[in-house]
């Protein structure tokens, strides 16, 4: 009997990690990677407020997802900075920008949660 939990356990916790996974590559194949993504957009200054709000909604999905890889509280830190210079850049702050171009950092992310 403590077989058959253990093994149910388990296969609930590969379930999370999976569409966790999924939900993480998801919002980074539609909003960080293309030439005509959103992020790319908010560097240039070019992103309506439609698409900000997009944006700021895979950035929160993202957050609550636990990465496959690395620290939990690490990503929390690194997501919710891009969230808080999202909500900047959409208030029109002058620190937005900024603050955005520092917390997009990709190679940062990747190499402690992607390992590529």
């Amino acid at each position: 009997m403590k077989k058959i939990a253990l093994t149910l356990m388990l296969a609930i916790a590969s379930l999370g990690s999976a569409s966790a996974d999924s939900v993480i590559k998801d919002v980074m194949k539609k909003d960080f990677k293309p030439e005509d993504a959103i992020a790319k957009k908010v560097g240039k200054g070019a992103a309506t407020d439609a698409e900000l709000d997009t944006l700021i909604q895979g950035i929160e999905a993202i957050c609550a997802a636990t990465p496959s890889k690395g620290n939990k509280a690490v990503w929390e830190e690194k997501t919710k900075a891009l969230s808080a210079a999202l909500a900047k850049v959409k208030a029109k702050d002058a620190s937005g920008m900024s603050e955005w171009k520092k917390a997009v950092n990709c190679k940062a992310c990747h190499d402690v949660f992607k390992g590529k």
